[in-house]
């Protein structure tokens, strides 16, 4: 139950990054819950230890993990984006 929970929050948090860093239409739904779920690795790797949370990863779904997750996907799709066009927005 928990890795259908995972799945759907990841696909909510990369949705919502994906909003932010107007990349919405280039990405479809499977896209936004793999940027959701491996943007919470890069959070619960960088930004977790700093802030004392868990990632949704780590089964941590309060406001703070959900924070962190958020985080690190916005941080992952600013990597993509420098990669593919040379500016992080």
């Amino acid at each position: 139950m928990n890795f259908i929970i995972w799945i759907v929050v990841g696909g909510i948090i990369g949705w919502l990054a994906s909003m932010v860093m107007r990349t919405n239409a280039q990405q479809g739904m499977f896209l936004n819950i793999v940027v959701g779920i491996v943007g919470a690795m890069l959070g619960g790797w960088l930004i977790a230890p700093l802030l004392g949370q868990g990632t949704i990863n780590s089964n941590d779904f309060s406001l703070g993990g959900l924070a962190v997750s958020f985080i690190g996907a916005l941080i992952l799709l600013a990597i993509v984006n420098l990669v593919r066009r040379g500016s992080p927005r």
